[in-house]
């Protein structure tokens, strides 16, 4: 039975601006102030569009369920490939009690702002949003599709221009800003460490474009429409992220920047100086729902990918179970308990900030893994299929890809190197323990596949071939 192709420019769009563009990653870069604006261009350049273009070139040439799992599979064998999903996948696991952190302090906005800062409720909102997002998700891709786009119009979007324009009020009315708009702030201290592992949380913000890559096989007309997607959703991300990272500098005083609620404190200072109290449950609620969209993106994804992995054996027969609506059911509920797990860290760390910044600081690092895996597949794949038909092909011959893989790959050491020092502005107990804690989980998260693939049964793969031959 030919597969229907349910995923359209627009909803594709849509699925790249929810996953990458959310308002919740504006509070990690607007502590830079204006030079804010020359870490997004620089962080576009060295790292956006390699792993755009990237993606596009390997997405229509290899448009295959897994996505990364394919490509790296492709190009270096079994192991790696697995090695590759298993990156996306966890990094996720320990990305999305960020994001739902976030979600937590956005929703206490609604009802008692005091809340943000509880780290029991943080931990409970955190159970409840990401088991209800868990059995959403059980209904199937179109479901997904359309809750990415109207997640993402609703609470990114709107809220989005809403604090844009707000800000441009603000600075145009001649109210003071906390940040100066001067040749001097806008580039930074390139010498400082500090501001360096900070570029780490701005590079990382802008990470996720593969991620699309596992539903190419869904979208209408991949050869054209997958670029084309991939360009709008670029547009659109820095044009919304740029003027709302300075909306946020301006308003709010950088030492008092929460990375859990950032835009909230700006959206209620706004409202506060307009005399608008009233409307801010709703932003709340908004703002909520474009990360609970954004947070149901990635459930589905990255299980595609270990999905892939399951079908050939790399995981017990269970994991390749899939429902009626083609989501596989074992994967996404495991994923969930995992996350359960992770998220009791809000009980355990002193304070919040601290919680969030390990958790995204040590996603940064496994996610660069997966990427200098996925560059260099690029590469090799240039050499080792060169007649594979490519319908989006990065202009230049092999020079072109190697110029643009490579600075992806430059981009990513740079960043892993940095990232795994503490950036001085968050207070951390104890920054020897931070690095050894961040260096540990790199090395305990990374050798997953060699421990699964020690566990091995050979009827993992003998399961397989029966049900090929039923």
């Amino acid at each position: 039975m030919k597969q229907r192709r349910v995923i359209s420019v627009f909803m594709l769009t849509m699925i790249n601006v929810a996953t990458i563009g959310s308002v919740k990653n504006w509070a990690v870069t607007a502590e830079y102030g204006f030079s804010s604006v020359f870490f997004f261009l620089f962080a576009a350049l060295i790292f956006f569009i390699p792993t755009s273009l990237i993606s596009a070139e390997l997405a229509t040439g290899w448009p295959k369920t897994g996505g990364v799992f394919a490509w790296v599979k492709e190009a270096f064998g079994h192991r790696t490939g697995f090695l590759a999903a298993w990156l996306l996948w966890v990094q996720n696991i320990v990305w999305y009690p960020t994001a739902l952190s976030f979600i937590a302090a956005t929703i206490a906005y609604i009802f008692n702002p005091e809340l943000a800062i509880n780290n029991w409720y943080t931990f409970c909102t955190i159970l409840i949003v990401f088991w209800a997002i868990t059995l959403v998700n059980l209904r199937g891709m179109r479901t997904s599709g359309w809750i990415s786009s109207l997640g993402m119009i609703f609470g990114t979007f709107l809220p989005g221009l809403f604090i844009i324009l707000l800000g441009l009020i603000w600075y145009l009315s001649g109210f003071p800003s906390q940040i100066p708009f001067t040749k001097e702030s806008f580039i930074p201290n390139l010498g400082s460490l500090n501001q360096l592992v900070l570029f780490a949380g701005v590079l990382i913000s802008l990470a996720g474009m593969e991620m699309s890559a596992v539903h190419a096989r869904d979208v209408e007309h991949p050869k054209k429409n997958y670029p084309k997607a991939i360009f709008y959703s670029a547009l659109l991300i820095l044009g919304l992220s740029i003027p709302g990272v300075l909306s946020i500098a301006i308003v709010v005083p950088q030492q008092d920047i929460s990375l859990l609620a950032g835009s909230l404190q700006a959206i209620a200072i706004f409202l506060q100086k307009y005399g608008l109290n009233t409307f801010m449950p709703t932003f709340a609620a908004l703002i909520a729902i474009g990360t609970i969209a954004s947070v149901s993106t990635w459930t589905v994804g990255p299980t595609k990918a270990l999905l892939a992995a399951a079908h050939v054996g790399d995981l017990p027969p269970l994991f390749r179970r899939i429902n009626k609506n083609a989501m596989p059911t074992p994967l996404l509920i495991f994923q969930a308990i995992v996350v359960s797990f992770i998220s009791l860290l809000f009980i355990f760390l002193p304070t919040l900030n601290e919680a969030y910044w390990i958790l995204l600081a040590l996603v940064t690092e496994l996610y660069l893994i997966m990427y200098l895996l996925m560059f260099a597949a690029a590469i090799k794949l240039r050499y080792k299929h060169p007649d594979v038909e490519r319908p989006y092909k990065i202009p230049g011959k092999n020079f072109g890809m190697w110029c643009v893989a490579g600075l992806g790959i430059l981009s990513s050491l740079f960043t892993m190197i940095v990232g795994i020092l503490p950036p001085a502005h968050i207070k951390v107990t104890n920054r020897g323990l931070y690095t050894f804690f961040m260096l540990a989980g790199v090395v305990i998260f990374s050798l997953g596949p060699t421990v699964i693939l020690l566990f091995q049964k050979e009827e993992w793969k003998n399961r397989l071939d029966h049900e090929h031959h039923q």
